[in-house]
């Protein structure tokens, strides 16, 4: 049997897209896995009210459940709002109030993943948030805005009053990541609620 340039050629190309399809199928894999292992931890941490990181080397651990039904929205929020973390799911801003607590609770979401949905959200529909003690409180959207990256007076609006603020990348189409602007969308809970 004769090698020829062509069949060498095909069994590179071969074992190359081999290759992006393993690739491609390993990060699916473990995004799906990370999922598992993310709810496992938050059961885990709703049953022993103590923090409990779904793998051991994470640097993070489910906190809070942020649900909207109307969008098909059940995520887990983590601790922190690194880049390790918001990779997984959204992600609390330590400097802000815990989730369900009185004050300002920054969460924070890719623009292409988690957070794509707030592109769709309107004002007056509810978000909910459930701490690891089981505290639920309902949010009602107020606003949404547009502000510059280095424009952080949003994060201490209102500090009395029970607030949600959910923070994202924008424009949500944008083809580079990271950029100069951010979308700001602003809940609170209605007094009767409290």
């Amino acid at each position: 049997m004769q090698i020829t340039l062509r069949h060498v050629l095909s069994l590179i190309l071969f074992i190359l897209a081999t290759w992006q399809l393993g690739q491609g199928s390993y990060i699916h894999v473990k995004a799906e896995l990370a999922q598992w292992l993310i709810a496992s931890a938050w059961q885990q941490s709703t049953t022993n009210r103590t923090e409990i990181k779904p793998w051991p080397w994470a640097d993070t651990w489910p906190i809070a459940r942020l649900e909207m039904p109307k969008y098909d929205i059940d995520y887990y929020v983590l601790a922190g709002s690194s880049g390790a973390s918001l990779a997984f799911g959204p992600g609390h801003f330590f400097a802000s109030a815990a989730p369900t607590e009185q004050g300002n609770t920054v969460i924070a979401g890719h623009r292409d993943t988690h957070f794509s949905f707030l592109e769709q959200v309107k004002i007056g529909e509810k978000i909910t948030v459930t701490n690891t003690e089981g505290t639920m409180r309902e949010y009602i959207i107020q606003d949404s805005h547009i502000v510059d990256k280095n424009d952080v007076a949003w994060i201490g609006m209102n500090n009395t009053r029970y607030q949600l603020t959910l923070v994202t990348c924008y424009p949500f189409n944008a083809l580079t990541t990271g950029g100069r602007l951010r979308y700001v969308v602003r809940a609170v809970v209605q007094p009767e609620y409290i």
